[in-house]
């Protein structure tokens, strides 16, 4: 989509102007610069000075340079009035200045004032100009493209399911809380909801990242937004229009293309200052030639020049195209920035504290280890144990029952309330329990368990007719991706930390298993914004991991608050970045994309910057000695060039 929308990072300089709109003025103003080429005189490098004479060609040439001042140069112009009724005079003034200092001068030679009208330079100048500017919006419109395109993942219309079964397709934006709709095959979810009737796949990379879909099951939650697989769904609206996923996610957009990063606010200020710089170079540079005793069209020649070439068109270019490329590649890893400067501040951390429970692990009971006992095999007891507990739903028992299947003929099922499950499987009787339970009925905890209740592990045991068959462990599922995160973490030379309210010996365990070299154990959460602080005064700079659920104020205290997962208000509204694939792994994602960033923010400013400070000078004539003579177009031809060298270098940014 060609629009400005994407451009307002540079302070509104092209508001009014599409993408589209500079395209068409560049082509017409082209077409237009060729007659003014081809009849001006005192062409460099051309015998004669002139390729074609004709009759009244100074007039001619008014006409036509008229037209480019007023067409080609309308942006320009209104830009500066916006910028100085904002006191902030920038890029866009030394461009009107530049245009209309060789407009006028040059107009002013038609009329009789003596000197050599600049037509040709100013047509040229007018065409490099909105080149330049054609160029920078759409670089900025294709980094952001990536972003603007999660508007168009939702369907327009939804099957809405009446109380006689009967379906109705309705818009989108008629769906309500509760409502319930069918997804057909190979449909889009119409909005986030909880799935009623139905089994499929659903694929949620355009929204999470994950590549592999998603199996999806009475009870599951489905994304608004997520193309359904090969079966039909019931789904019962939970979310709808500004509450979804997707609506919460355009919005994390919106606010990392608008937010300013403090290296913005420094190529603003410096952008401004050069403007300053560039107005009085030229003033001063006019006074010199003609105190040396120069023609006056050769000291307003070097004085356009000096403004031309002065432009911070690439100093201003350098941030916020850097800006757009790395929210748009931080889109596609599933990274979304909510505030820029505290992702700059990224690139500085040197301790990430993990929250423990649903950000290194899944925050669910998940089967450990199995001890079976007397010649019993472990598949064999973890299908007795799961055939028993497909009937409860306590936590354990729902960790058992999703750890196998098939399972065997099941009848009586009875529940132990704060002791376990029995039932008849196959005939026979079967329990699953707790240690209590032993211990009431007298039955020996076996030597070989005792290694099962280490870090922490719940631990049930099996029995069939009274007689114990094994053991099964479970605890609190580590993300397979946790070890990686710390893995990588490690290589950036970022230290890890551990937060919990789990008991000492629980993290101790997973710390462990991980790698971790510290952690906290038995933190409430009204704690853990204090030991964040704790860390920050060892003069670390902290990036805590959380949920976004419980750990809020941590998130609010750390230099940077990075959210596992987007779908809860508290992860959007605390969270500075939020990782939408819920994989901590991302987590040293955002430091190396912050580090590529700000380096290549540093290259861009570094040229741009440097570029003027050498360009000014060679405008200025301080080597006309030499023989080196920098024309109004030539200089206008390289300060394009630099603004092309920086937009294509800010595209080379690149992550692993």
């Amino acid at each position: 989509m060609e629009d400005h929308s994407a451009h307002q990072q540079h302070g509104g300089r092209h508001t009014g102007h599409s993408v589209a709109d500079f395209r068409r003025r560049f082509w017409i103003s082209l077409a237009v610069t060729v007659p003014v080429i081809l009849i001006s005189p005192n062409l460099p490098l051309i015998p004669g000075g002139q390729l074609i004479s004709v009759p009244g060609s100074s007039w001619v040439l008014l006409a036509l340079a008229t037209f480019l001042y007023v067409f080609g140069g309308k942006p320009f112009l209104l830009g500066m009035v916006r910028e100085l009724r904002e006191r902030t005079p920038g890029m866009m003034t030394l461009v009107a200045v530049a245009i209309s200092v060789a407009y006028l001068y040059s107009t002013a030679t038609v009329l009789g004032v003596p000197g050599m009208p600049f037509f040709w330079e100013l047509a040229t100048l007018v065409d490099i100009m909105l080149l330049g500017h054609w160029i920078e919006m759409r670089s900025v419109g294709d980094a952001s493209k990536a972003l603007e395109s999660l508007a168009k993942l939702m369907p327009s219309e939804a099957h809405l399911r009446g109380q006689d079964g009967a379906t109705v397709d309705v818009p989108l934006e008629s769906l309500s809380v509760g409502d319930v709709v069918v997804v057909r095959p190979g449909e889009k979810v119409p909005a986030d909801g909880d799935v009623l009737e139905g089994a499929s796949s659903v694929d949620e990379s355009m929204l999470t990242g994950e590549s592999v879909p998603v199996p999806k099951d009475a009870g599951d939650e489905v994304i608004g937004g997520a193309v359904n697989g090969e079966g039909m769904l019931v789904v019962t609206v939970r979310r709808t229009g500004a509450e979804s996923f997707l609506a919460q996610v355009v919005d994390l957009v919106r606010e990392a293309q608008a937010s300013k990063s403090k290296t913005q606010d420094l190529a603003d200020r410096a952008a401004m200052w050069l403007t300053f710089v560039a107005l009085g170079g030229g003033t001063i540079t006019f006074a010199a030639w003609m105190a040396l005793g120069r023609p006056f069209s050769y000291a307003m020649e070097r004085a356009v020049t000096v403004m031309v070439i002065a432009c911070p068109h690439a100093l201003g270019l350098a941030i916020p195209l850097v800006v757009a490329v790395s929210t748009a590649l931080g889109a596609r890893g599933g990274l979304l920035v909510r505030d820029r400067a505290a992702f700059e501040r990224a690139r500085l951390i040197d301790a990430v504290i993990f929250d423990k429970t649903g950000t290194l692990t899944e925050g669910r009971f998940g089967v450990a280890e199995v001890l079976p006992l007397n010649d019993m095999a472990a598949d064999d007891l973890r299908t007795l144990a799961a055939s028993v507990e497909q009937y409860s739903e306590h936590p354990i028992a729902r960790a058992i029952a999703a750890d196998v299947r098939p399972r065997a003929a099941v009848t009586g099922f009875e529940a132990l309330p704060g002791k376990g499950a029995q039932a008849r499987v196959d005939g026979r009787d079967v329990a699953v329990v707790s240690p209590g339970y032993l211990a009431e009925n007298g039955i020996a905890v076996p030597n070989a368990a005792g290694e099962l209740f280490s870090g922490g592990r719940t631990v049930v045991f099996v029995l069939r007719d009274g007689g114990l068959l094994g053991a099964i462990a479970l605890s609190d599922v580590v993300r397979p991706e946790s070890g990686v995160a710390i893995s990588r973490l490690h290589e950036l030379g970022v230290e890890t930390i551990m937060l919990t309210g789990d008991n000492e010996t629980v993290a101790a365990r997973v710390a462990a298993d991980l790698g971790i070299e510290r952690y906290f154990a038995g933190v409430l959460p009204a704690e853990k914004a204090a030991t964040i602080e704790r860390v920050r005064a060892e003069g670390k700079t902290v990036a805590m991991v959380g949920d976004g659920v419980n750990d809020a104020p941590a998130l609010a205290s750390a230099d940077v608050g990075i959210a596992i997962g987007a779908g809860t208000d508290v992860a959007v509204a605390t969270a500075d970045v939020v990782l939408v694939r819920s994989n901590p792994a991302d987590v040293a994602a955002v430091i190396e994309l912050s580090r590529a960033t700000y380096g290549k923010m540093q290259q861009n400013l570094a040229w741009a910057t440097g570029y003027n400070v050498i360009a000014i000078p060679l405008a200025a004539g301080v080597l006309v000695g030499l023989g080196i003579v920098l024309s109004p177009a030539v200089g206008g031809l390289l300060m394009s060039a630099s603004t092309v060298i920086v937009a294509v270098n800010a595209r080379t940014l690149r992550v692993r």
